[in-house]
């Protein structure tokens, strides 16, 4: 059933991505050039309206990001540079930092200076009137040079509640100084939503400039400080994607933009260019090498995922009864998990998805959903292998036929002496009545399994060459066992066009991985029979 979109009543709110500076700063967050660059042109294509590329004073790797940017020849990002005010000690046409901001080429400079009046008397160590030169020269300096400058007032939630006067005095400087935006900047992260708009409505009354706003995580409301900025009249938001950021991260620019669309109704990207925003989500996962959060709002995959089977009863008549949004408007979907806790409900959203046709009044479900249980609790665990299960419902139906037969197998592991390790398996398997005996070499023994199974089936079946094991996980699943524990194996493969998940359980290692192994088989090869 469609949705009905809010009409856009709030204006345009400027969006501001500090993915690739602030976000890189995250533990666990490494991006290449290559790897910055082509998130640089994924946001432009979003509809991101500025990109802050890096800190060109602070390593090789911003310059050089610098460098090649404007090989990307982006149509709608202004890439921004960032960096600090002048040094105290330094006029500000001789400071390295403002002379590398401007080697940058960027139209748009962002430079953070001191409003917490605790940071310029203790950690600056100079007067306070002093750092409000510090904060006019640099502006003026970058904007007579031809930039564009927006002033982030760092820690100013902070220096308003210790001194109000001094922390508007620090931003009224910067707007008459030339910023083209003011970004007010919960720097430490530890203010609530209502301090927030307070603060930020009274910075609005005193400055004539746009002001933005920037947030961090550090008491988990980043995302509701960002919004409550904007319903106090901020127009401009700094932030994240997934929140990566230093400490407890930034606000997630994954949450904001939705928020700010489907919910206030602000202008920030087109309806088609929102679709997109969850493989933008973890398209920068993948690159950044952090596993996405599978119950991130809006994007995650469990972000629309049931499980109870009450729910999945109630989904199934009108998704608005457990769904906040439609889905699709942020290019996620529905997903219907099945587990122990499922009900016939689930079975059959499952088995229509799969294009198979069931009489609700069969006993075929009751029986899958037993099956589903028991297996579950000898340890299998459905919801993160949709192959698998597939698999299992069509053996349940009558609905399969296996594409061979495993006869034998046999895995080898020799150490060696100079500590070099070498693995052999043996496959037998039939195909109708034609059997097939291979041998496969690996760096372990499922990487050996994989190779010869897959070389004993590819002259009957030649797409199996294009499979490819991405992800390989092993769970113990009751360790008190110690050796003898019980073991599930997740297997991801990929033919290059889709990518599906396999598990295998026993108390066998080499086991659970062969079972996992022909389910990644199997699919892939029924996948081929559907095409």
């Amino acid at each position: 059933m469609s949705r009905k979109v809010e009409t856009r009543v709030g204006g345009k709110i400027e969006i501001f991505d500090t993915t690739l500076r602030d976000g890189t700063q995250g533990e666990g967050v490494n991006l290449s050039v290559d790897d910055k660059l082509r998130i640089a042109k994924r946001m432009d294509d979003f509809g991101i309206d500025f990109i802050e590329g890096g800190w060109p004073g602070s390593n090789p790797k911003d310059i050089a990001f610098f460098q090649r940017v404007g090989e990307l020849n982006l149509r709608h990002a202004r890439v921004t540079a960032f960096g600090s005010t002048r040094h105290a000690k330094n006029p500000v046409d001789g400071d390295p930092n403002i002379r590398q901001l401007l080697e940058a080429k960027t139209p748009v400079v962002t430079i953070f200076g001191k409003s917490w009046d605790f940071h310029v008397l203790n950690a600056l160590r100079i007067p306070l009137e002093e750092n409000l030169s510090l904060i006019s020269d640099s502006i003026r300096y970058l904007v007579a040079h031809g930039r564009e400058v927006i002033y982030d007032a760092e820690h100013f939630f902070d220096g308003y509640k210790n001194n109000p006067a001094y922390a508007l005095q620090t931003i009224q400087t910067a707007c008459q100084a030339g910023a083209r935006t003011v970004v007010l900047c919960d720097t430490n992260g530890g203010c609530l939503p209502h301090e927030i708009a307070e603060i930020t409505r009274a910075a609005i009354h005193r400055i004539p400039c746009p002001v933005g706003i920037h947030t961090h995580n550090d008491s988990g409301c980043a995302v509701a400080n960002a919004l409550a900025a904007v319903q106090a009249g901020a127009v401009h938001v700094q932030g994240t994607f997934n929140g990566f950021g230093e400490r407890c991260g930034n606000s997630d620019l994954s949450a904001v933009i939705p928020n700010l669309m489907l919910k206030l109704g602000y202008e920030v990207v087109s309806f088609e260019q929102l679709k997109e925003i969850s493989s933008l989500s973890l398209y920068i996962s993948e690159l950044a090498n952090v596993p996405p959060r599978h119950n991130q709002p809006f994007v995650g995959m469990s972000a629309f995922a049931h499980k109870g089977g009450i729910h999945v009863s109630a989904v199934h008549r009108d998704s608005r009864t457990y769904e906040h949004i439609d889905p699709a408007l942020v290019g996620n979907r529905q997903r219907v998990l099945i587990s122990e806790l499922s009900g016939q409900s689930n079975i059959f959203h499952r088995i229509e998805e799969m294009g198979i046709e069931l009489d609700r009044s069969s006993p075929v479900a009751r029986r899958i959903l037993d099956k589903i249980k028991q297996l579950e609790n000898e340890g299998y665990y459905f919801e993160a292998a949709d192959a698998s299960l597939e698999l299992l419902i069509r053996k349940e139906l009558g609905q399969y036929r296996p594409f061979f037969e495993m006869v034998a197998y046999r895995v080898l592991v020799d150490a060696q002496a100079a500590g070099t390790l070498w693995s052999e398996a043996t496959v037998r398997v039939k195909v109708g009545d034609e059997g097939y005996f291979m041998a496969g070499e690996g760096i372990g023994p499922v990487n050996a399994l994989d190779n010869a199974l897959r070389k004993a089936l590819e002259t009957r079946y030649p797409s199996l060459r294009d499979v490819r094991l991405n992800d390989f996980k092993v769970r113990i699943i009751d360790g008190r066992k110690g050796t003898a524990a019980k073991t599930r194996v997740l297997i991801e493969s990929s033919d290059g066009e889709r990518e599906w998940i396999t598990m295998g359980v026993s108390e066998n290692i080499i086991e659970a991985s062969w079972d996992a192994l022909v389910d990644s088989i199997e699919y892939k090869l029924l996948l081929d029979e559907k095409q």
